[in-house]
């Protein structure tokens, strides 16, 4: 009985011991996902379709007119006229202001490019802006545009800068058309280096011939390439709807050609989500679904899953210093310093 007895109490000891070293070493798990951080390192600022603001800057400092510009970012594209008297509704508040088209494009050009810009970019945007008033149809029968970002920014007279104004008079009526009918023209800050396919950003977007993705190489604008860090924690937060249990990490499905994100799940302890990459980027507040992602504990690093097939992210070569025009593609556009789709890398910061 001594030694039964004594057994038990050793054998109980072990078992309680165990118990506690266990719990200690999930208390441990738990901690270090907690302090665990999600590394996304990204590249670009907007949606990626269409003409980046910074790359058309870029071009118009190696030498590019307003027309190069639109062909290289609207691919297959020309130049035709809008409809004489064409009149934009404009929402303004909660009523709708019916505005003549070039007094509207006045209103616009300084509101998305700073008015000391090249003249080729404020022709650009001009003709950009225009093309975008006469196809978008945000409010149906109702109205025309917003006068906010869910359209373009309108200020009206606000807006009215005589480098601006004489963008817009310069490019008088001039809109970009495909096979001979107006061609929607979308537009956004950044590329970080490569424009991306319509079909490939908005859920159940249609592919559309002229928006397709494209080499940007003289994008350089302030969200070229950027780094985000966010705690788990936080990173759940953000996510939350989206996540099955607690935020596990993120695992990517199928890139762009840019290479946005087209599709990843979003991991949790109850299982796993799927998301598009729009539905991603809003949610974690990114600049741009040209990201990858990581998870650093301390000093360790470990690159999420990535099943896109997609190259290892590898340190894009910076655009080049404005220099003196020099022959090329597109009409006669600056030669790029290098072809083909990007690596899909990003510069550690």
């Amino acid at each position: 009985m001594l030694a039964m007895s004594s057994t038990y109490h050793r054998l109980h000891i072990s078992i309680v011991a165990l118990a506690a070293a266990l719990a200690g070493a999930l208390s441990f798990g738990a901690a270090a996902a907690t302090a665990a951080n999600l590394v996304i390192e990204g590249a670009g600022d907007g949606h990626g379709v269409g003409m980046s603001q910074e790359g058309a800057y870029g071009y118009a400092l190696h030498g590019a007119s307003y027309e190069q510009i639109l062909a290289h970012y609207y691919t297959g594209t020309a130049l035709g006229q809008a409809p004489a008297g064409t009149q934009v509704r404009v929402l303004i508040g909660k009523s709708v202001q019916a505005v003549p088209l070039e007094t509207y494009v006045e209103g616009v050009v300084s509101a998305e490019v700073p008015a000391s810009w090249p003249l080729a970019v404020l022709e650009a945007q001009a003709v950009a802006s225009r093309t975008y008033a006469l196809t978008a149809h945000a409010g149906g029968a109702r109205f025309d545009v917003y006068s906010d970002t869910r359209s373009q920014v309108y200020r009206g007279v606000a807006a009215h800068t005589p480098q601006t104004d004489a963008a817009v008079a310069a490019t008088a009526g001039q809109i970009v058309t495909y096979a001979g009918r107006p061609a929607i023209t979308y537009f956004f800050a950044s590329s970080g280096g490569y424009t991306e396919d319509v079909g490939n950003v908005w859920a159940g977007g249609e592919a559309q011939p002229w928006l397709q993705g494209v080499l940007d190489p003289y994008d350089q604008g302030p969200l070229h390439r950027w780094k985000l860090t966010l705690s788990f924690s936080s990173a759940g937060s953000r996510l939350r709807g989206l996540v099955r249990g607690s935020f596990q990490g993120i695992e990517v499905l199928r890139r762009g050609v840019s290479p946005r994100i087209v599709s990843a799940y979003v991991l949790g302890s109850g299982g796993r989500t799927l998301v598009s990459g729009a539905q991603l980027g809003a949610a974690l507040g990114l600049y741009a679904t040209w990201a990858y992602f990581s998870v650093q504990s301390g000093q360790s690093v470990r690159r999420e899953p990535d099943l896109s097939g997609a190259p290892t992210p590898a340190p894009l070569a910076p655009a080049p210093a404005a220099a003196a025009p020099s022959a090329g593609p597109e009409g006669g556009l600056p030669a790029p310093p290098s072809a083909g789709p990007p690596t899909g890398g990003v510069v550690a910061q």
